[in-house]
């Protein structure tokens, strides 16, 4: 019977607790939620929400990196806000990252009652983690 390849793909050195930073299934890399944690001092970065987002894609970046690929294989995102009211500005930073105008990836945003270590945003992604052949958008 075949199988499907399973790789744990975690960069960070230290504990990673009950999760992997990155499991990557055939071609499908699934990216745990990135807080705006400090890789050094395992603490959120100070400032609120606009440092934790771009401190959660610089960490969601160096695990593309890890897989050998780039913002430009992520195909899915999440992104989960302690405060609704910072989605704009949220938003202004993930698309310095991921958001690519021909062929930007789906994504869903909503507010949450709470993230851990009392963080203000978390992200979450789903990538292929083998080249990409990009083809006009269907016609509906």
């Amino acid at each position: 019977m075949a199988g499907v390849v399973r790789k744990i793909v975690n960069p960070r050195k230290g504990p990673t607790g009950l999760l992997s930073q990155a499991v990557i299934v055939g071609d499908t890399m699934y990216i745990s939620g990135q807080l705006g944690l400090d890789p050094s001092t395992g603490k959120l970065v100070p400032g609120g929400a606009v440092p934790e987002a771009e401190q959660a894609l610089k960490n969601m970046g160096s695990i593309l990196k890890a897989a050998n690929v780039d913002f430009s294989h992520v195909v899915k995102a999440t992104v989960l806000l302690a405060d609704i009211k910072d989605y704009a500005a949220v938003n202004n930073v993930y698309k310095k990252y991921v958001y690519f105008p021909a062929n930007p990836p789906a994504r869903v945003a909503y507010q949450v009652a709470a993230l851990p270590k009392n963080g203000r945003v978390e992200i979450e992604a789903i990538a292929i983690a083998n080249d990409i052949i990009d083809r006009p958008a269907a016609k509906l």
